[in-house]
């Protein structure tokens, strides 16, 4: 359980930077900021979440998905679509 908590608590650090990036934006967009800079913060804020949302995936596949396809059934083939789908929307964003 101590383990859980530490990975929920390193999630959740992760989220605050990554709003902090997104109050970041505001913060140009009010000042006026040069076009181009802001558009370089979009940039890496769009590659943190990605990296935030590709950590999700491969936890969802170690756990969830790894979970169901060793039971079988009607849950894995559910589980395995869920994670199909998911990654076609990543690929697409």
């Amino acid at each position: 359980m101590a383990a859980q908590k530490q990975h929920k608590d390193d999630v959740m650090m992760r989220l605050r930077r990554i709003e902090g990036q997104v109050r970041g934006l505001q913060r140009l967009v009010t000042e006026d900021t040069y076009c181009i800079d802001i558009l370089t913060q979009v940039s890496a804020v769009t590659r943190a979440l990605q990296s935030f949302a590709l950590q999700m995936l491969d936890e969802h596949m170690a756990t969830c998905v790894s979970r169901a396809v060793a039971e079988g059934g009607e849950e894995r083939e559910r589980k395995l679509k869920e994670a199909s789908d998911a990654i076609a929307r990543l690929v697409r964003s």
